[in-house]
């Protein structure tokens, strides 16, 4: 699997003092109209899931290995061409007066350049210049960054499904064991469930994957086709972006999802508008492992024992009472270290968090667009769709 496109991005520390902030409050009224995409020449797979399934789950079988038709969609990993047909009838359903005219952000050295923009009034709401989650255009809904209630532990892994190797790749040894359904298999065992955004490349690649997630009754997101840095994007490439990562769901799971991560968190109101129209919520985090960096084939140089300290930290500063609210915590399925640091640490965070799905915390109970998907709630409130 080729490196995901990345931007170094730096934001302020999400301790539990700034991280503390009231979550914003809109009503749907407010909002810009959405629209669920319409995908051409569909072949959803004939075990795709028609609601949810409440158990029992199946920890035992294999998952296939086949792929869906690869001639359909764009290369993996690679940027999809926005001239696309299936691209441009999405691209004329939505409202471009409702898209914010923001220019394309660049990236020099895999750094964003911020130069010129002004990080404190933060016009855009860039959340890479200064972890903006509020729109500033008021037809957009927040941002989900955190569980409201308090206790909650938000659980969410980005960049999958984990894909298998090919058998004469040099990491097939020690990465094959880790690949999917071994996360999922330790998660059912943990009687857990989380929030997956899901790169599309990784779902046409792995569709078996993405069906054992729905069907375990984890709720399945999008993040985004081939993972750029998506302020960086146009607004065509944006649209290709998000909507191979839909088709390639759809497709695998029989489910059209209504919510979307930003890879590393890069997102303005432009990208926000974009992703809204095209039926998709913001979902972002207030606690990171950044795991994804702990060395590992598509990692850094990150020691195991710094992310060790993040998860005794956040253990610590909830038994003393500090947080005011739950936490969003961003986790990956990515490599075998990414793996092992959420199978060493859940059973430890279970202990003193509710742990529960990152949408289910904040009460997105219907979270695709076919409506016969009903999650059950956690807490008692009104439902957020």
């Amino acid at each position: 699997m080729p490196a995901p496109q990345t931007a170094n991005i730096t934001v302020p520390s999400t301790d539990s003092e700034t991280a503390n902030i009231t979550l914003p409050t809109h009503t749907q009224n407010d909002w810009a109209p959405q629209f669920s995409p319409v995908f051409s020449n569909l072949n959803v797979s004939k075990d795709a899931l028609t609601k949810y399934n409440d158990g029992p789950l199946d920890v035992n079988s294999t998952l296939s290995r086949e792929t869906l038709d690869l001639s359909s969609y764009p290369d993996a990993w690679e940027k999809p061409d926005p001239k696309h047909p299936e691209v441009q009838a999405i691209i004329k359903q939505i409202n471009w007066d409702l898209v914010p005219k923001y220019k394309v952000r660049k990236v020099k050295n895999y750094d964003l350049i911020f130069d010129g923009y002004d990080e404190d009034a933060d016009p855009d709401c860039w959340w890479s210049a200064n972890m903006c989650t509020e729109p500033k255009v008021k037809y957009l809904p927040p941002d989900l960054y955190a569980c409201p209630t308090k206790g909650d532990w938000g659980l969410s892994y980005d960049d999958g499904p984990f894909n298998l190797l090919d058998e004469d790749d040099d990491d097939a040894k020690t990465e094959n064991p880790y690949a999917e359904p071994r996360l999922y298999n330790f998660l059912a065992k943990e009687d857990l469930k989380a929030t997956l955004f899901y790169i599309g490349s990784n779902v046409m690649t792995y569709p078996a994957a993405a069906r054992r997630a729905l069907s375990d009754g984890h709720t399945l997101c999008s993040h985004t086709w081939s993972h750029p840095p998506m302020t960086t994007q146009t607004n065509e490439q944006a649209v290709a972006e998000l909507y191979w990562t839909l088709k390639a769901i759809k497709e695998a799971t029989g489910v059209t999802v209504k919510c979307w991560r930003p890879p590393q968190g890069d997102v303005d109101d432009r990208i926000r508008a974009i992703a809204h129209q095209m039926g998709m919520r913001t979902v972002l985090w207030n606690r990171d492992t950044n795991d994804w960096d702990m060395p590992a084939p598509g990692g850094g140089k990150l020691s195991p024992a710094t992310v060790d300290g993040y998860f005794r930290t956040w253990i610590k500063e909830e038994e003393q009472g500090k947080n005011k609210e739950g936490v969003l915590v961003l986790e990956h399925e990515l490599n075998h270290a990414t793996v092992n640091m959420t199978e060493a640490w859940l059973p430890t965070v279970k202990k003193t968090f509710n742990v529960v799905s990152a949408m289910t915390c904040n009460n997105v109970l219907q979270p695709y667009w076919e409506t016969d998907f009903k999650y059950p709630a956690i807490h008692n409130g009104s439902t957020s769709n």
